[in-house]
């Protein structure tokens, strides 16, 4: 599986209008129930380390790992711009949803931004979530959000294009889906059209990500062969239950 792999370094970007504060803050509400007394976090497909050094502001001490080293490299220099304290508390490992050991465990495992829904089969979700399980502590809360069947079905992904810039660079991205029924899953062609405002030279990358829309059902089935216990889920940064205008929905289960 090779996502985000050609354009890491437009990613934040391409996502500077996410609201990782508030995002974070809401993983944090969540954790306060399912894990009071939580201080580590593993994030599992941590990006380029956005969401983990809001958690970190937060006070957790947040270990994000991720398999692409061009998120990895763009992680750390995020780490080298935050204050001593914040920082000390941050730190970034690579390693594959499906495959990696650390060795350690930790209060809580999160995985944000569709990160599940990247395990496009029913063999990647089940190594996905024994990962999570195993490099959480007992009782502690494993955490993820992902897009929803219900919501998916109803509403169809369509043809979106977005158009980002900054000082030098001119980004637009056109997503162009196509859904694969009997998978559960949407194949999401990306062309990236990259221009340097100096030279106006343009770079094109493509890249396909497929990713699966899932249901509560088997969410708890998935989970519970993990050796985990789904105990809720939500509208994503909502407290409400996820429905059929719900793109994103977010899990929590128990180890």
């Amino acid at each position: 599986m090779s996502v985000f792999g050609s354009y890491s370094r437009y990613y934040d970007l391409l996502y500077r209008d996410k609201d990782y504060a508030a995002e974070s803050a809401y993983v944090a509400s969540l954790l306060a129930v399912h894990a009071p007394g939580a201080r580590s976090i593993l994030e599992i497909g941590c990006g380029t380390g956005a969401h983990a050094a809001e958690l970190s502001r937060l006070g957790y001490e947040v270990t994000g790992m991720d398999m692409s080293e061009g998120m990895l490299e763009s992680a750390a220099k995020r780490k080298q711009g935050l204050p001593a304290d914040i920082a000390g508390r941050l730190s970034f490992v690579p390693g594959d949803a499906r495959s990696a050991r650390l060795g350690r465990k930790f209060n809580a495992v999160i995985s944000l931004f569709h990160v599940m829904s990247y395990q496009a089969g029913s063999g990647d979700l089940a190594a996905a979530f024994a990962t999570c399980r195993e490099h959480l502590m007992d009782g502690g809360a494993f955490l993820f959000d992902c897009w929803y069947g219900p919501a998916v079905l109803t509403q169809r992904p369509a043809v979106a294009v977005k158009r980002l810039s900054d000082g030098d660079t001119q980004v637009t991205r056109i997503a162009e889906p196509a859904m694969r029924p009997n998978d559960n899953v949407v194949d999401v062609a990306y062309t990236v059209l990259v221009t340097d405002k100096g030279s106006g030279a343009t770079e094109t990358l493509r890249e396909t990500h497929s990713l699966r829309y899932l249901f509560t059902t088997e969410v708890d089935t998935a989970l519970s062969a993990a050796g985990m216990r789904l105990c809720a889920s939500h509208a994503w940064m909502s407290a409400e239950s996820p429905g059929f205008a719900t793109w994103s929905a977010c899990y929590v289960a128990k180890g």
